[in-house]
């Protein structure tokens, strides 16, 4: 059973925790800045901010690696340190909740690489899988207990997402889509979209994150139950 499915098994729901760059934006983090570089440089504080959450209550922490992929960190020329920034976002992650007394997740989280697919783009699927691969690899080194992949507004993506990352690590993985407007993401998916191309990929659960407004958000979790009332779903607010 994985770690999702044993903690709902015994309590039914997980609270999960709030925003990431928000607390780092209010502790000194810069515009153009690698919130990733700070796992390295700042550990004590990442892991506090993680610290501080569980002791609101969550049960499930996200890592500090939402672009964390090879692309995300090129942009900060740091492209070579993909794997050393994401096990360390998880292994701060981790601490902090090996030290909580009680049971939290840790999420390794990932976000879109930033680049449009082929044929509206130039990334090719090849090149989106490595990327996620490479993630997951330093990610799970760190100690996450599941991959999260999440805010993502198109499907091939997060299609790519989930075999880059199967290809290198065996934790079982859930994916979110953000909703704008009208019930789609930027690139047109609906929720019953989502729960098409994903009920047959054998994720630990799937819903709705950031978005536009709670509305939304709200409209998309109950889609996603009305197309598939068995799955465990995530609804987590921008």
């Amino acid at each position: 059973m994985d770690a999702i499915a044993e903690l709902l098994a015994s309590q039914g729901v997980i609270v999960c925790d709030g925003g990431m760059g928000t607390q780092l934006f209010e502790r000194g983090l810069t515009a153009g800045d690698s919130p990733e570089r700070w796992n390295v440089e700042h550990p004590v504080l990442i892991q506090a901010i993680h610290t501080e959450y569980i002791g609101a209550g969550a049960d499930l922490v996200l890592t500090n690696s939402f672009g964390g992929t090879h692309f995300r960190l090129a942009l900060h020329k740091l492209e070579n340190r993909v794997i050393e920034f994401n096990e360390a976002a998880a292994r701060v992650a981790r601490a902090a909740a090996d030290t909580s007394g009680r049971r939290v997740i840790v999420a390794g989280s990932m976000g879109p690489i930033g680049e449009l697919l082929d044929p509206m783009g130039s990334m090719t699927p090849d090149a989106a899988r490595a990327a996620f691969a490479e993630q997951a690899i330093g990610l799970a080194a760190g100690g996450a207990d599941v991959l999260w992949i999440e805010t993502m507004s198109d499907l091939d993506e997060v299609t790519y997402a989930i075999e880059g990352a199967r290809s290198t690590s065996d934790l079982p993985i859930c994916a979110t889509l953000s909703f704008d407007t009208a019930g789609r993401t930027m690139m047109g998916a609906t929720a019953a979209d989502l729960v098409g191309r994903l009920r047959d990929l054998d994720v630990a659960a799937m819903g709705a994150n950031c978005g536009n407004n709670i509305a939304d958000t709200e409209g998309a979790v109950r889609e996603v139950l009305d197309h598939d009332p068995g799955v465990p779903i995530i609804s987590k607010a921008n």
